[in-house]
């Protein structure tokens, strides 16, 4: 039989916030000891490989930073795919612009090939109204990923896709978003690790990103309950996970 590979969403189903999801740091010693191929998957485009990484270990999961593969490669990797090298007006933190930038792409509001909008801290609005403008003028319009709403200590805050759907009001023009559940984060996520969706399973805790896209992509599907999805929301979709367990910890290797 194939030894399978393992594509592994991070919030929800390794941490939870700022702490480690009990066993999770087992799970991954596990898959290291018996030399199993995984990633940790991200819509986070804030922050860079090596940024995660270091915030892994220090709550204890020794996850290396070529081993995190997050939505603003997967879009620096749609952009060189479209055009070898090009300009870019960015919306983002250092996730993205250090793989636009290393993408071969230079940063400018001046005639770009694409607006790419990602996740920041602080959305200005003086940005904002400028990428309406360019993408009016002919910019494509790209975004990391449609999350309408991510997490924060104080609660949720609006995310990418919630100030993509205000450009998108403004300007006319919807946006190719690169990151999960778009199959094209999936297939570069599977190129980066050298591996095929027939034997990769997707371990993910949202019915709507991780599981919908471990599924258009053909891949086995584990929903884990420790993040936002209880057992009773399953039934809510129209599509069911290949198998659900409690958390990370309950899985077979």
């Amino acid at each position: 039989m194939t030894k399978q590979n393992y594509l592994i969403d991070m919030d929800g189903v390794l941490i939870s916030g700022k702490k480690m999801i009990p066993g999770a740091d087992v799970f991954i010693e596990t898959l290291k000891k018996k030399e199993i191929k995984f990633l940790v998957l991200t819509n986070n485009s804030i922050y860079t490989q090596v940024d995660l990484a270091h915030r892994l270990q220090t709550i204890g999961l020794d996850i290396q930073a070529e081993q995190i593969f997050t939505s603003a490669l997967a879009t620096a990797y749609f952009m060189k795919s479209q055009k070898e090298h090009g300009n870019a007006f960015v919306i983002g933190e250092g996730g993205l612009n250090v793989a636009v930038h290393n993408a071969g792409y230079i940063m400018t509001d001046q005639n770009p090939d694409f607006v790419v909008l990602g996740e920041t801290f602080d959305y200005n609005f003086r940005q904002v109204t400028r990428a309406v403008r360019l993408i009016i003028e002919g910019a494509k319009f790209i975004a990391t990923n449609p999350d309408p709403v991510g997490p924060s200590e104080s609660g949720v805050v609006p995310a990418c896709g919630a100030m993509a759907a205000l450009i998108e009001k403004a300007s006319g023009y919807s946006p190719f978003y690169c990151g999960k559940p778009s199959p094209f984060m999936i297939r570069s996520a599977l190129n980066y690790l050298g591996v095929h969706s027939e034997n990769t399973t997707m371990i993910g805790d949202r019915m709507d990103t991780d599981i919908i896209a471990g599924i258009q992509s053909g891949m086995d599907t584990i929903l884990v309950l420790s993040g936002v999805t209880s057992n009773k929301q399953i039934s809510d979709y129209p599509y069911r996970p290949g198998k659900v367990v409690k958390s990370v910890s309950e899985i077979k290797l």
